[in-house]
């Protein structure tokens, strides 16, 4: 079972009654394969509540592909609780009902907030039991981003001494997300300087609506400062500055008032 939400997905030029095609939420459960879709599980590394961890990647979700809006913007068309991938490690590589729900709702009122943020093109419930604290359903999330590149994807090329993939890697970023760039006299300089922007925005947008994101984690941090890979996240109902989601966050590192601080550090 699964439906795509309308008003979004009219932007991608699909009909009212695209939820009435099997086919289609086969191709985009991954159930079924096309050409124009060619799944990747993407390898990244990260440092975790401050800790490098080098063994990372997409362990649940896969890259499908990419669809164009109608204002002519490009965004991935990613499908997070596909199963195991290459990265998976111990994984299950699942997602549960009631964290794709929140993930759902979150990153749709996000963007009603006028939050720069991923965004779901809807999703399905499949019927996969999956094992947690007790057996729950499993479901798949359709997360749109104009970018799933993270800055894991640079630490992992940079750690691993890759330095000729990282320098590939920041000149595509450039090609496709930041090309004024191109004609600075120092374009990597010119390029970092934009991600911190961006990502100075995005938090400051935090800040104001009081979300606190809980796992500021840098390979859950997007290059294009879109809130990204929604977890223990939480909203403020009363003004607390130390106020934490994350209940395995028991330093109050990503505490809502260490958000902005912890950019700086980024």
């Amino acid at each position: 079972m699964g439906e795509l939400e309308s008003t979004l997905a009219e932007c991608f030029g699909f009909s009212h009654d695209a939820n009435q095609s099997t086919e289609l939420l086969n191709i985009l459960s991954g159930t079924s394969s096309t050409e124009q879709f060619k799944p990747l599980a993407m390898k990244y590394a990260g440092h975790q509540f401050g800790i490098y961890n080098p063994d990372l990647g997409d362990g649940r979700g896969l890259l499908l592909g990419e669809l164009i809006s109608d204002s002519g913007t490009v965004f991935d068309l990613h499908l997070k609780g596909a199963g195991q991938t290459p990265y998976s490690r111990s994984g299950d590589g699942r997602a549960v009902l009631r964290s794709t729900i929140r993930e759902y709702l979150c990153s749709e009122a996000m963007a009603g907030l006028g939050v720069p943020t991923t965004r779901a093109l809807g999703m399905m419930v499949t019927d996969t039991s999956v094992y947690r604290e007790k057996v729950e359903s499993g479901a798949l999330l359709l997360r749109l981003a104009e970018t799933h590149i993270r800055f894991g994807h640079f630490e992992h090329f940079f750690y691993t001494e890759q330095h000729d993939h990282l320098q590939h890697l920041a000149d595509k970023v450039i090609e496709w997300y930041f090309p004024q760039c191109q004609h600075t006299k120092q374009p990597y300089l010119a390029m970092f300087e934009r991600i911190i922007a961006l990502t100075a925005d995005m938090i400051a947008h935090w800040q104001a609506i009081g979300f606190a994101h809980g796992v500021m984690n840098t390979d859950n941090m997007s290059i294009l400062g879109q809130t990204f890979d929604y977890g223990p996240f939480g909203f403020m109902d009363d003004y607390e500055p130390g106020y934490i989601c994350n209940h395995s966050d028991y330093q109050g590192r990503y505490a809502f008032n260490n958000q902005p601080l912890l950019h700086c550090g980024i």
